[in-house]
């Protein structure tokens, strides 16, 4: 791995270690926002009973919790760089009684697994901030055992995606942030249509497609969508974290303003799309 790329993964690691607190917080809304795009790739997985299945990028244990529960006879692999959002999602497998599933803390780029090992494997939202997104897809065909599907969701176009877009639009007209280099890990990184597509192709997986799934993240109110937003978004603080205090109140009151245009049926309601991609392993 190269100096930059290991840079980019101590940071992101330290950096959802920090929120994993803010993901045990909003742990109901985050799984009722996410469940259509988790069920997706879910379904993409083909799994059986007694299938071992791999979350790659799993955070605080989604998709693979509810894989575990389709999966009594099988067994669930949870792996994230972040030891702290592990610890949540084995809290929340103790809670549910799911007995097969372990967690493993690894870097999706050199996956700690033999050959072959999983009938089926799963990213969700994990590619987008991967350092070396090649190498982590090679990696995951790998794991896969012949015949098992590799299956993951992206996020759509920042156009797509109200519930990003809004904010950190308004957060970049009020401050000066150094633009990143192309390929930078981000939230909308691999949003172009085939993009995906390609990154499968050329892990050696076949028989790949693309769909796309959306949903909206509903909030009661300016300010738990604020409150939320700078709970889990590492974006959304890091942004705001570089504004002063005049910058900040400008953008909460612009950002505030933006979201009368969501208001529907008393509640504010924000798009939200992923592209879901999945392959099968030769």
């Amino acid at each position: 791995m190269s100096a930059s790329a290991e840079q980019i993964r101590d940071q992101q690691r330290s950096t959802w270690d920090e929120f994993s607190a803010g993901w045990r917080k909003w742990d109901a809304e985050l799984l009722g926002w996410h469940a259509p795009f988790g069920d997706a790739v879910i379904r993409e997985a083909g799994l059986r009973p007694d299938s071992a299945v791999l979350d790659v990028a799993a955070g605080t244990g989604e998709p693979g919790l509810t894989a575990a529960g389709l999966v009594p006879r099988g067994s669930v692999a949870l792996l994230d760089i972040s030891a702290g959002m592990l610890g949540v999602a084995a809290e929340k497998a103790a809670a549910r009684g799911l007995a097969n599933v372990h967690t493993a803390v690894g870097d999706a780029a050199a996956l700690p697994f033999d050959d072959g090992s999983f009938d089926a494997v799963l990213c969700r939202f994990g590619f987008m901030f991967f350092p070396r997104m090649t190498a982590a897809a090679g990696e995951m065909a790998r794991v896969a055992r012949p015949g098992a599907r590799v299956s993951a969701a992206v996020w759509g176009r920042a156009a797509e995606n109200p519930w990003a877009s809004l904010i950190l639009g308004t957060i970049a007209r009020h401050t000066e942030l150094p633009v990143p280099p192309s390929g930078t890990p981000g939230l909308f990184r691999c949003a172009a249509q085939g993009f995906m597509t390609r990154i499968f192709r050329d892990a050696g997986l076949v028989d790949v497609s693309e769909r796309k799934v959306s949903t909206d993240l509903v909030k009661a109110s300016p300010e738990l969508y604020w409150e939320f937003m700078s709970d889990i978004a590492t974006t959304v603080a890091v942004g705001l974290a570089r504004a002063d205090i005049e910058s900040r109140e400008l953008i909460r009151s612009e950002v505030f303003q933006l979201l009368g245009r969501y208001k529907h049926d008393g509640a504010i309601r924000l798009r939200s799309t992923a592209t879901i991609v999945a392959g099968t392993r030769v």
